[in-house]
């Protein structure tokens, strides 16, 4: 009962276009070249003070170089599959396992939830989660969902609610405090009242097992499944796979997205990374030290170091990364615009052979503004009068809603960027 039931279930089942993948230095952990406590990497967190660790047979700890297993401080901890890890909004390390539920550690105490796991059958913890209101949220394989408030316990199953199964791989949650949950039967998503559900039927989903859920800074969701990359936006689905992108794999297995907006991919052959539009970075073993095979996890961390975590072979790390600027056919420099207040109206030209149109259209009474563009996508960057950054929109499409009610008033300067460059456009929100 030891073995990963979930990579099991997954395994049932020349890049064009990619950037160059050779910036950064690389760093591998093994059980050869140091004192991680294993190779097979189940779980990464990452925080302030280094990086917590899970593996099949305990779990470890990297501080300032230094590795420390932490079986030797608890024994339930030893030859312990370690599942899923989750620092909480006091500094507590939540620690999901195989056969003893959930654990927690403060850096002196431990806390076991004994009583609970037998009581909700809470045995492979596959995530932990806090939402907005500080409640816990626990997937546990072939069991379900267990809600925690720090004093009543909750169990949500397919038996007594819309779940759409108790094969639980993954949950997130948005900015309205709804919990994505991802199952082995498509996604369920749950606002305390009600449940929604999301399949193959009646979506954009391209396969109902659904491994990796992340929600971006604009409420956005990326969906890792075993055939390709989704983005749902609340209306429009769209979804990159090793046919129409440079994905080394369609099977996705975990998704992070970093302080700049960036989404790192793992896949089983491989990793990614890619800016939500048309950039792309592939690492695998012929491109980097990153270890050849299954990466099964990926995490990033305040300092922006990425950790790739291999199934079978270690634990890797890339720092000092920057993602590299696409080059463009044409000019590569950013021309002068033409700028139009007319009517609050603001519009750009770029000049040459590559002309391309950019209009902000604002309906203020409804609080929101569209732009139009001859690209098929666009990053879009909202900037105040004082050189603050207020505003991301990654992946705009033409005509696509951007809420500005909850924005100041005042003058803007919204910047567009697409495949042909970018420009900037002076916008007065009144």
């Amino acid at each position: 009962m030891k073995k990963h039931i979930i990579i099991g279930l997954i395994g049932l089942m020349g890049i064009a276009g990619s950037l160059n993948a050779q910036n950064g230095n690389w760093n591998v952990y093994d059980t050869r070249s140091s004192e991680i406590g294993g190779n097979n990497i189940s779980a990464i967190a990452p925080d302030s003070r280094g990086v917590w660790v899970g593996t099949y047979y305990g779990l470890s700890r990297l501080n300032n170089g230094q590795w420390m297993d932490y079986s030797m401080f608890n024994d339930k901890l030893k030859d312990q599959s370690i599942n899923c890890l989750m620092t909480d909004s006091r500094g507590v390390t939540w620690i999901g396992t195989d056969d003893y539920g959930v654990i927690e550690f403060d850096g002196t105490h431990w806390t076991e939830h004994s009583d609970e796991t037998r009581r909700l059958k809470m045995k492979f913890v596959k995530e932990i989660v806090q939402d907005n209101d500080g409640v816990y949220w626990i997937g546990v394989t072939l069991g379900g969902v267990v809600s925690y408030d720090g004093y009543t316990w909750e169990k949500y199953t397919p038996e007594d609610c819309e779940l759409l199964s108790d094969f639980v791989l993954d949950i997130a949650v948005d900015r309205a405090n709804r919990k994505w949950i991802t199952t082995n039967a498509g996604v369920s998503v749950y606002n305390g009242r009600r449940w929604t559900s999301y399949t193959v039927e009646n979506s954009g989903l391209p396969d109902n097992i659904v491994p990796a859920i992340a929600i971006d800074d604009q409420n956005v969701k990326w969906f890792g499944t075993l055939n390709g990359l989704t983005r749902f936006d609340g209306e429009d689905w769209r979804t990159w796979n090793t046919g129409n992108s440079p994905l080394p794999s369609n099977q996705i297995n975990d998704i992070a997205i970093d302080k700049d907006g960036l989404l790192w991919i793992a896949t089983n052959n491989g990793a990614a990374v890619f800016d939500g539009v048309d950039r792309w970075v592939v690492f695998t073993s012929k491109n980097s030290l990153l270890p050849a095979g299954n990466i099964y996890k990926v995490a990033n961390d305040d300092q922006g170091n990425h950790w790739f975590g291999n199934d079978s072979k270690g634990l890797a790390r890339l720092s000092g990364f920057r993602m590299p600027v696409k080059a463009h056919a044409g000019s590569n420099t950013v021309r002068q615009t033409a700028q139009n207040y007319d009517n609050n109206q603001a519009s750009t030209t770029q000049d040459g052979d590559d002309k391309e149109k950019v209009r902000i259209n604002p309906h203020l009474a409804e609080g929101y503004i569209t732009i139009s563009l001859e690209s098929p996508s666009a990053n879009i960057t909202f900037t105040n009068s004082q050189g603050k950054l207020v505003k991301t929109v990654n992946g705009y499409r033409p005509g696509q809603k951007i809420m500005i009610n909850r924005m100041t008033k005042g003058m803007y300067t919204v910047g567009v960027k697409t495949v042909r460059g970018e420009r900037k456009i002076k916008f007065n929100l009144k």
